[in-house]
């Protein structure tokens, strides 16, 4: 049973009392001066809904589905690395939550376990599976081989982490080098497979692997044209949570443009800055299929290990339940443009904005 957490704020209270500086730094920050986490906050708070009402609304069905997967929500659990530092059981502990609760986590390779244990630890999920590149053709090949052995069913490649970023919070509290430092003091910086990754590669991926891909990290009409003449079966609208590149634009900007470049050829996930049930139907309403979590679900293991996952994944179906029954609409599939208008955002955005009700605004 999950834990009687009433709403998020002490599930975040809870996470940043277990968590070390560095891991918090590390979870909750982006990159440079944070505007780009800032604007992910902000694209959904210059949106406001246009509710229509005499519908009839006693029957609610916030169900989807994504590459054929049920889903119980519009909401998978994003891949995040260093889920093991967040929790002993990290991502062990998310896929069990994910498929208690009835939705898709999507594994990171950098999460800290190896994909077999993960697929071990859940043997009926539906498996997606997403591969930093850091090896050559033969590591590629090898890495394909033990995710289909696995079980996994899909292939997620991450393609916004050409190169690190600056991720000054972490930076500061754990003293994490960066290639240039490493530079600096006469040390060979490692082989750059993932600043080697294009276009090309994707073909290479998917034909390779032979697993439908999904591209995350897309930020631009003219990207989402390109992933899906690719073969892309999933165009993932992500600016990694405003943790790579500073100043670009919020997804929800980015997502209206996209949606209307892929028209339909392909389904779109997008994540950055989604804290509340209401951003969920949001993102439906400017054309994604479904949306993910990386920070909520950080704060949810951080804070109870898989009933923490599993209340934050309740909290989100609360809100969106509430939400479709006031905006007058009873599933998912009628969720659209018409339901959402431009607004002017009320109160200063940062990566806690979403809750007036925590103490003292934020938690560092």
């Amino acid at each position: 049973m999950a834990p009687s957490f009433p709403t998020m704020e002490p599930i975040i209270l809870e996470a940043r009392r277990r968590l070390a500086q560095g891991a918090w730094d590390y979870l909750v920050g982006g990159t440079e001066s944070e505007t780009t986490l800032r604007q992910n906050r902000a694209g959904w708070d210059r949106l406001a809904f246009k509710p229509r009402v005499l519908v009839d609304v006693s029957r609610v069905d916030p169900a989807t589905t994504l590459l054929g997967h049920r889903l119980r929500i519009p909401v998978v659990l994003a891949p995040v690395g260093g889920l093991a530092g967040m929790h002993p059981r990290g991502a062990l502990a998310a896929v069990e939550a994910a498929m208690q609760f009835g939705t898709v986590p999507v594994v990171s390779s950098a999460a800290g376990h190896e994909p077999e244990a993960v697929a071990e630890a859940s043997p009926d999920w539906p498996g997606m599976y997403q591969l930093y590149i850091r090896g050559d053709q033969d590591w590629e090949r090898e890495m394909f081989t033990r995710i289909r052995a696995a079980g996994y069913s899909e292939l997620t490649i991450t393609v916004d982490t050409a190169v690190g970023s600056l991720r000054e919070r972490p930076m500061m509290s754990i003293g994490a080098p960066t290639p240039m430092a490493l530079a600096r003091a006469g040390q060979p910086p490692p082989p750059r497979y993932g600043a080697m990754v294009t276009w090309e590669s994707i073909d290479r991926y998917r034909e390779t692997s032979g697993l439908p891909i999904l591209v995350k990290g897309i930020q631009t009409a003219e990207d989402a044209v390109l992933a899906v003449e690719h073969g892309a079966s999933v165009v993932w609208v992500s600016n990694h949570g405003g943790r790579q590149l500073d100043h670009a634009r919020g997804s929800a900007e980015a997502l209206a443009e996209i949606a209307a470049a892929v028209a339909g050829r392909a389904e779109i996930v997008v994540d950055g800055g989604i804290h509340r049930g209401t951003d969920v139907l949001k993102a439906l309403a400017l054309g994604a299929r479904a949306v993910a979590i990386g920070r909520l679900q950080g704060w949810g293991l951080a804070a109870a290990g898989k009933d923490g996952v599993l209340r934050v994944l309740e909290i989100l179906e609360e809100e969106i339940l509430s939400a479709m029954a006031l905006l007058g609409v009873t599933c998912i599939e009628d969720i659209g443009p018409q339901h959402i208008s431009p607004a002017v955002p009320v109160t200063p955005a940062h990566e806690m904005s979403s809750w007036p009700n925590m103490p003292g605004g934020r938690v560092l």
